[in-house]
């Protein structure tokens, strides 16, 4: 018998359960700059949009862009493996409940990849003078990546669900070397996902650009469910921006950390900056835009996993354009249009001048109550905060 030990719990938290506490200082909303600068681009609003689908065409990529922020093209999706891929978005968007599981699957297994659809994708949106920004799983990165870069792309982000440094295999020839790919590339290479302090100092030594922070919490994705793997975002958030701060401290290089997933309002962004993100993804705040190549649903990137998918088909409705999501006017109330705006009123509310004083200034404090102090009228009506 070896000696037995009690598993000990750590208590993590969730961006539903903090909240920002104002400082004795408000200032103009005039005077503050959310802007931020990633892998050599700057944003004039720090928003990804998230490698999806149903998120990301090269048209919204475009809009996205010019609009001020960031959004990433999926090289495994359809996009790149059907010359007309908005006549198998409208098929995903019509097939009944019980079975989109299996119509993506064969969808996404039936046509494989196309290096001249990657090269026409990335220059539809290179026209459109944005930054182009791409990304693959790990497993085909040493393949897509050369492709990309060659073809014109700014920045490549190699995405999985979870993503190590240490991959242990039999089949060695799968295994990405990050730091060699890293050095190999004349683009910068931004990697994700992870959620703790140890992963993140062992990809910063990589030389990325960027670290994507976040398992599980996106409105699509079932990971959570399926393999019961995660870390609420706000401690996540905090914990892999404690290693780049140590990075930093050490080198002198900045690598920011961007929360990717469980955002769905421009709340949530803010609450994620002042946990110390530099930028954010999100993916079902602009699947409801009526330029969305998902025409009103929205899927993560492993819901046509053919062996274990980990994502639903939701219905999130087409409610505004990216205009009104991104910048305004708002015709809601519940933060999900006008972010740009919103960002800026939190901002100045806090006394906040930029993203670096909302990671220094700001307090962020446990608030399990926040969402549901005294909103019982709200709550009963699905109005504001619970609008459906």
């Amino acid at each position: 018998m070896g000696i037995s030990s009690e598993k000990k719990f750590t208590r993590s938290y969730g961006l539903d359960e903090i909240a920002l506490v104002p400082t004795s200082v408000t200032i103009d909303p005039d005077l503050v700059d959310i802007s931020t600068t990633i892998a050599g681009v700057k944003m004039k609003i720090p928003v990804f949009a998230s490698a999806m689908d149903s998120v990301v065409s090269p048209k919204t990529a475009g809009i996205i862009g010019k609009l001020g922020g960031l959004a990433v093209l999926n090289l495994e999706g359809v996009q790149t493996r059907y010359e007309e891929p908005n006549v198998i978005l409208e098929k995903i968007a019509q097939v009944e409940k019980a079975d989109y599981v299996a119509l993506m699957q064969r969808f996404y297994q039936e046509n494989d990849i196309k290096k001249e659809l990657i090269i026409k994708r990335i220059q539809e949106i290179k026209s459109q003078n944005v930054p182009v920004v791409v990304s693959s799983t790990p497993q085909r990165a040493a393949e897509l990546g050369p492709i990309a870069q060659k073809a014109g792309a700014d920045i490549f982000v190699v995405q999985s669900t979870v993503i190590s440094t240490q991959f242990i295999t039999n089949n060695q020839a799968s295994i990405l070397d990050l730091k060699a790919f890293v050095e190999s590339m004349d683009i910068p290479v931004m990697v994700g996902n992870t959620t703790t302090y140890e992963v993140t100092s062992s990809l910063l030594e990589t030389g990325v650009a960027g670290i994507f922070v976040g398992i599980g919490p996106g409105a699509a994705c079932t990971t959570r469910g399926v393999l019961g793997i995660g870390v609420p975002m706000a401690s996540a958030i905090t914990q892999c921006a404690a290693a780049r701060d140590d990075y930093f401290e050490k080198t002198g290089t900045y690598v920011p950390i961007i929360a990717d997933g469980g955002i769905s309002n421009s709340g949530d962004i803010c609450k994620a900056l002042a946990c110390s993100a530099d930028a954010v993804m999100i993916g079902s705040p602009f699947a409801k835009s009526y330029e969305a190549p998902g025409h009103g649903f929205h899927w993560g990137m492993a819901t046509p996993n053919s062996v274990l998918p980990r994502g639903a088909r939701i219905n999130v409705g087409s409610v505004a354009s990216l205009e009104q999501i991104l910048i305004g006017p708002s015709n809601s109330d519940d933060g999900s249009q006008n972010i740009h705006g919103a960002i800026l009123t939190c901002f100045a509310t806090l006394g906040a001048k930029n993203i670096k004083e909302m990671h220094s200034n700001v307090q962020v404090i446990v608030a399990p109550s926040l969402l549901t102090e005294g909103k019982i009228y709200q709550k009963a009506q699905s109005l504001g905060m619970y609008k459906q």
